[in-house]
């Protein structure tokens, strides 16, 4: 991965001492993880794709050309599983995700405030497909933000044929970000909060991120509820053991303008279907069909809510 454009943007913006960091840190970012070697191994694999072109406002990302060996880039993407955000299209070969992160996009997509030229953050954004999504409505810069090792080289394994400079990702978490940033025209955090501890230093460190005037979209589980509902799991919820907070949106929509943040809006409610997170040949572990009731599927296997997600936007004071 090449970072030489996102660091002259950084030190260009006055972030010289962090990217002075950044590039000390970069050689041992993704050994970390104990199956690191076979992963990059499948990166090293991918088979030529000749005249590789990019669609990006399709349902799937794509990237178009002839590859003279289908199975092989087969064999090599399924090396990199699971594959959970998608839909990607290769060459011939479909990936098929577990979350069809397409129906996501387009419900955040035509609310919000235009990303040309300006400098777009996505935290914990998974492999970044909707990086990839963003990059199609011509941003200067678009950062991902992402831990997971494999996601990383997913996201490799897109930019090795895409190669393109404006599209970055950096494999650490939100608090590896420098304080009071104030650098990004827009921010996203989808599905991040509801597994923070504290999420309204969340809320306040998204702030941070962003310039006067500038835009958060905020994806998160939530209740169905009015201001001051809040579900607070005991143990699990769908199964997963790290869900904190899962307010009402209402309620979501009163921290942000307790956080400082103005013109918030609740752009969308809605009920997580199997449709749009299920197994697949890329995925083959239990997704939500699992996690919820068998005798009723508004509930989850621990007997709370099912999953519904909403999505606000709010602005930083100008």
């Amino acid at each position: 991965m090449n970072y030489d454009f996102l660091f002259d943007q950084l030190d260009a913006g006055g972030f010289t001492t962090w990217v002075n960091q950044l590039r000390l840190q970069q050689r041992d970012w993704l050994i970390r993880h104990g199956d690191y070697a076979r992963w990059n191994r499948s990166l090293t694999e991918l088979p030529v794709i000749e005249n590789a072109r990019g669609k990006l406002d399709q349902s799937a990302v794509t990237v178009e050309g002839h590859c003279a060996e289908p199975e092989k880039l087969k064999n090599v993407l399924q090396g990199l599983s699971p594959w959970r955000k998608g839909p990607y299209q290769i060459a011939d070969i479909f990936i098929d995700s577990e979350w069809r992160s397409d129906y996501k996009w387009s419900r955040v997509l035509p609310h919000l405030s235009s990303l040309t030229g300006g400098r777009v953050l996505d935290i914990g954004c998974g492999n970044g497909f909707h990086c990839w999504r963003m990059l199609a409505e011509n941003p200067r810069l678009v950062v991902g933000v992402e831990p997971s090792v494999l996601f990383n080289l997913q996201f490799r394994a897109l930019q090795h044929y895409l190669n393109r400079k404006e599209a970055c990702m950096l494999p650490f978490g939100i608090e590896a970000l420098p304080d009071d940033m104030s650098w990004f025209d827009t921010v996203f955090s989808m599905g991040v909060l509801y597994h923070r501890k504290s999420p309204i230093d969340h809320l306040i460190k998204l702030k941070s991120l962003l310039i006067p005037g500038g835009e958060l979209c905020l994806e998160t589980l939530v209740i169905e509820g009015s201001e001051g509902e809040l579900l607070l799991p005991a143990d699990r919820y769908a199964r997963m053991r790290n869900v904190w907070f899962i307010p009402s949106a209402k309620e979501l929509a009163s921290w942000l303008r307790r956080c400082g943040f103005e013109s918030v809006q609740i752009i969308s409610e809605s009920i997580t279907t199997t449709d749009e997170q299920r197994s697949t040949e890329w995925m083959k572990f239990e997704s939500l069909k699992e996690c919820l009731d068998s005798n009723c599927i508004n509930f989850t296997v621990e007997g709370l809510p099912a999953p519904r997600r909403a999505i606000l936007l709010a602005n930083k004071p100008a």
